[in-house]
C-alpha cells in the first residue's frame, strides 16, 4: 500500500503547485505563465468537427488564421506549426534539396537540421560564426559565406541560425544576396526571433529581409503555448512549395491540437491589437541595463556590443557574465534559483542566459536586479566558486572543424559498436555527442574523435556539465573506424 511518505506527485498537481509559487519565470514559454483569456483548454479542446476545418488541408477558419500570420510578419504565406520549430527545420530541408545534395549550413545549428540531413542523405559544408571576445559564439560573416559558395559551387541550399541562442543577430540581408546569386534558397532558423520586426528596438524578421523561408518559435518569445511555432515561406522561385508542404504533413501530427491553434491566433490578435506591450517592454529592458551600468564583478552583456565578431544582438536575451566574479556561469545560476527564486534559461560556462518577453513584469525585472546588485556587493557567494583547475572553453574550441571521414547517413546506417569515450581516440562517431544545453553537436556522425576532442569532454564533465550522447561515458564508433 502507497504511504504518505512514498507516494508520487501527479503531473498536474506538481505544474499547478509551482504556479502558485514565488519562482519567477526568465526562461520559455513567452506568455511567462500570464493568463491570456478565458477560457480553458477543455473547452476548446476538439478535433475536426464541422466548422472548424482541416490544418492540412485549410480552406476556413485556419486558412484565415494563418493569412492573418502572414500578413502580419511580412512573409507570402505562413504555416502552423504545432510540432515545433522542429517540424519546420526539418519540412523546410527536406524540401528544398535532394537526396544526396550538398548543403551548406553553420555548425551551430539545430540538430533538427542534422536530422534532416540524415533523412536526406545530405553531404554537409559548415559555416562557422565569428568568435566573440564574451565567450559566445559570435555571427556568420556573409564573406564566409560567399568563400565556402565558391569553393562548393554545387551547395542546393544555406541553413543558418539567427538569432542564436545568445541573442547573436547574423547580416541576413547581405547573406541572402550572396546566396541568391546562385540561384539557391536561404533557410533561417529564426527560431528565438519571432518577437522581431513589431519594434525599432529589435531586429528586422528574416522574411522581410530576404530568406526564402524562416522558421519561428512564437512560444520562445511571444505570448503562445509550447510547442507552437511557424513556417513563413516567400515565393521566390528557388523552391517549389509544394514539397515543403507534403513534408509538412508528414513531419506534423494528423491530429493538430485546437488549443495551440487557437493559442497562435490569440498570440496574433494580442500583437495586432495592444500596440502598447512592445513600447513598454523596451522601457523595462532599457532601464534594466542601464540599472546595472554599475555591476563590477557580475557585467551585462551590452545591448550593442563592441564587437567585430557580433553583427547585431536581440536585447531581450539578457546575458550575465560572470568573467569577473569567482563564481562560474552555473555557480551563478543555482544561487539565482536557490536563493532568490529565478529560474533562469541556461547556464554556461561563464554566463546565465535570461529570456525576457513582452510579458515580463516590471517586478520580474526588480527582483533579478535587486539579486544582481547583492550577489556583485558579496563577490564571493556562500555556495561556492568554482574550484576546477581547468581553464573555461571558447566555443571557437568546443565546435572547431573535425575531420570527416563519413557523411552523416553512412555514418549512422554502418554497424557500430560501444566504446569507452577514453578509448575511443582515432575512431569515426557513430552517434552525436551534444553539449547541452544548448544542444549543438560537438561531435557529428563519420568526424573522427580526437584527442582534442577527448580532453576537451574532459574539462567539460569536471566542471559539470552535461555531454548528451556519452551520458554513461561511452559512445558509439563505427565499426573499423581506427
Amino acid at each position: 500500500m502507497e504511504t504518505m511518505s512514498s507516494k508520487k506527485e501527479y503531473l498536474d498537481e506538481k505544474l499547478i503547485a509551482y504556479g502558485q509559487s514565488d519562482y519567477y519565470p526568465f526562461h520559455m514559454p513567452g506568455h511567462k505563465r500570464q493568463r491570456m483569456g478565458e477560457w480553458t483548454a477543455e473547452e476548446i479542446d476538439i478535433t475536426e468537427i464541422d466548422g472548424f476545418d482541416d490544418l492540412h488541408h485549410a480552406r476556413d477558419v485556419l486558412k484565415d488564421a494563418q493569412e492573418r500570420l502572414a500578413a502580419l510578419c511580412g512573409a507570402d504565406r505562413s504555416f502552423y506549426l504545432v510540432n515545433g520549430s522542429t517540424a519546420g527545420i526539418l519540412a523546410a530541408v527536406c524540401g528544398c534539396v535532394r537526396k544526396n545534395d550538398r548543403v551548406l549550413i553553420a555548425r551551430n545549428c539545430h540538430r533538427s537540421v542534422y536530422h534532416a540531413a540524415y533523412l536526406m542523405e545530405l553531404k554537409l559544408q559548415y559555416l562557422y560564426p565569428e568568435p566573440t571576445k564574451y565567450g559566445i559564439q559570435g555571427s556568420v560573416a556573409p564573406s564566409h559565406v560567399r568563400e565556402m559558395l565558391e569553393r562548393y559551387p554545387d551547395v542546393s541550399a544555406v541553413v543558418v541560425t539567427s538569432p542564436t541562442y545568445d541573442g547573436v543577430v547574423s547580416d541576413i540581408a547581405a547573406i541572402a544576396q550572396i546566396v541568391h546569386e546562385r540561384g539557391i534558397p536561404l533557410i533561417v532558423d529564426e527560431a528565438h526571433g519571432a518577437h522581431f520586426g513589431f519594434s525599432e528596438g529589435f531586429p528586422k524578421k528574416a522574411v522581410v529581409l530576404g530568406a526564402d523561408l524562416c522558421i519561428e518559435s512564437l512560444h520562445k518569445t511571444l505570448p503562445s503555448y509550447t510547442q507552437t511555432a511557424v513556417l513563413h515561406m516567400n515565393r521566390t522561385g528557388r523552391f517549389d512549395p509544394e514539397r515543403v508542404m507534403r513534408y509538412l504533413g508528414i513531419f506534423q501530427t494528423s491530429s493538430p491540437s485546437y488549443v495551440l491553434m487557437a493559442g497562435m491566433d490569440r498570440c496574433v490578435r494580442i500583437l495586432k491589437e495592444r500596440r502598447d506591450l512592445f513600447p513598454a517592454f523596451s522601457r523595462k529592458l532599457d532601464h534594466f541595463y542601464q540599472s546595472c551600468r554599475d555591476l563590477k564583478n557580475i557585467r551585462i552583456l551590452p545591448c550593442r556590443p563592441d564587437d567585430p565578431g557580433i553583427w547585431d544582438r536581440d536585447p531581450s536575451k539578457i546575458l550575465i557574465l560572470t568573467r569577473d566574479a569567482q563564481n562560474g556561469g552555473q555557480q551563478l545560476y543555482e544561487i539565482l534559483l536557490n536563493q532568490y527564486h529565478l529560474q533562469m534559461e541556461m547556464a554556461s560556462g561563464q554566463y546565465v542566459t535570461a529570456i525576457t518577453t513582452i510579458m515580463d513584469t516590471a517586478e520580474g525585472f526588480e527582483r533579478l536586479e535587486k539579486a544582481l546588485h547583492e550577489m556583485d556587493g558579496r563577490a564571493i557567494c556562500e555556495t561556492g566558486a568554482v574550484e576546477s583547475r581547468d581553464r573555461l572553453l571558447t566555443p571557437e574550441e568546443i565546435y572547431r572543424p573535425r575531420e570527416k571521414r563519413l557523411e552523416i547517413a553512412q555514418a549512422l546506417e554502418a554497424e557500430k559498436h560501444s566504446l569507452a569515450l577514453t578509448e575511443s581516440g582515432g575512431c569515426i562517431s557513430a552517434s552525436y555527442v551534444c553539449l547541452y544545453p544548448p544542444g549543438i553537436p560537438v561531435i557529428v556522425p563519420g568526424e573522427v574523435i580526437d584527442r582534442q576532442m577527448l580532453e576537451m569532454a574532459g574539462v567539460l564533465c569536471r566542471q559539470g556539465f552535461e555531454l548528451q550522447g556519452a551520458e554513461d561515458g561511452r559512445i558509439a564508433v563505427v565499426d573499423h573506424g581506427e
